[in-house]
């Protein structure tokens, strides 16, 4: 099958034919026809998340039709149209996972990461970890393997604290706008916060329900009751700290952040609380594809062909993306669909 490889860290993807996928027994082997790019995939190339699996397959916001199931496979079955997400596999064994935190499982394995993941033809699943997907256009339901689900995470997270309705969102990318009509469509008053200078994501935030949109620099003169951080980028706590109301609360949902520099405790007293998420469990799928159901959510998708992977990294780096990046896997060439 044709894949794009990462075999050395801070190097480009390579085009090469791979041997499709093998399939234990509780596994299923689909035919990939979309994947999202993540900023996560990023973290990996760029060598900010460590150790990973070499060579390797990126992708793990894949959308796909089973052609092929392991004989322990009840509830998936050829020609369902599935999704794998960043959580593969996990042990079942381990303290975090006997007390349903498997998303913290110390031997867990991540698509796209330490397995191989949807930049190709063909993937392997196991069962359990493997998503039935609603009968929607794929390129749609991409960014919500990642996107939509971590974001749904960090935004589950704030709400089990918050104190009111005033919630404020630091980066609209993939997750960012697709948290925002949520948020939106449930009552809440969203505030985004995007990088000074970015005209098109004040604009997209604006589409999307946003009460108010600026750039991340300013200071509003109103308070939120609590806040997101997707942006990657550590000096945003302290923004995010200084904001909101006592008793709020501020999430980091990346997997990645840089440094959070030094702050001074006056910011964070008064009861508010500074928490994270990380990665995702199979009961987050369940209830988030079960919610989405009963909304209006249309993520924006750039779309570009599976040979123009190192192209939509590039783009994707350097900013020039609003919303949400996926890859046609079933077409080969092509100018990218911006």
């Amino acid at each position: 099958m044709r894949a794009y490889l990462l075999t050395r860290q801070k190097k480009n993807l390579r085009k090469c034919d791979v041997p499709i996928p093998t399939m234990g027994d509780d596994q299923i082997l689909a035919k990939v026809m979309v994947c999202g790019v993540c900023r996560t995939d990023l973290h990996i190339i760029d060598g900010e998340l460590t150790k990973p699996k070499l060579p390797l397959i990126l992708g793990h916001q894949v959308v796909g039709l089973v052609e092929k199931t392991g004989k322990a496979v009840k509830n998936i079955k050829k020609g369902d149209l599935v999704g794998v997400p960043w959580l593969a596999w996990t042990c079942k064994k381990c303290r975090f996972c006997r007390n349903s935190k498997e998303n913290l499982c110390e031997n867990a394995l991540f698509t796209g990461y330490t397995k191989d993941g949807g930049f190709a033809q063909y993937i392997s699943s196991w069962e359990d970890y493997t998503i039935k997907l609603p009968n929607r256009e794929p390129f749609l339901l991409a960014p919500l393997l990642c996107g939509g689900l971590i974001g749904h995470r960090a935004y589950q997270t704030l709400r089990k604290s918050l104190l009111g309705a005033k919630i404020g969102i630091f980066g609209l990318g993939s997750s960012g706008h697709i948290i925002t009509q949520i948020a939106v469509q449930e009552g809440y008053d969203v505030y985004v916060f995007v990088k000074r200078g970015d005209k098109n994501a004040v604009k997209l935030a604006e589409q999307v329900g946003a009460k108010w949109a600026g750039f991340s620099d300013r200071r509003p003169d109103f308070k939120l009751d609590g806040a997101i951080i997707f942006a990657p980028v550590g000096e945003l706590v302290s923004r995010a700290l200084e904001i909101v109301e006592r008793g709020g609360v501020v999430v980091c949902a990346g997997i990645h952040m840089t440094d959070v520099p030094a702050f001074k405790y006056s910011i964070l007293w008064g009861e508010k609380i500074l928490t994270s998420v990380a990665n995702l469990t199979r009961q987050d799928g369940q209830e988030f594809f079960a919610k989405i159901s009963k909304l209006a959510i249309s993520p924006k998708v750039n779309i570009y062909s599976l040979d123009q992977v190192n192209e939509a990294l590039e783009d994707l780096k350097l900013g020039k993306i609003t919303g949400s990046i996926v890859l046609d896997v079933s077409t080969s060439t092509g100018k990218a669909k911006k």
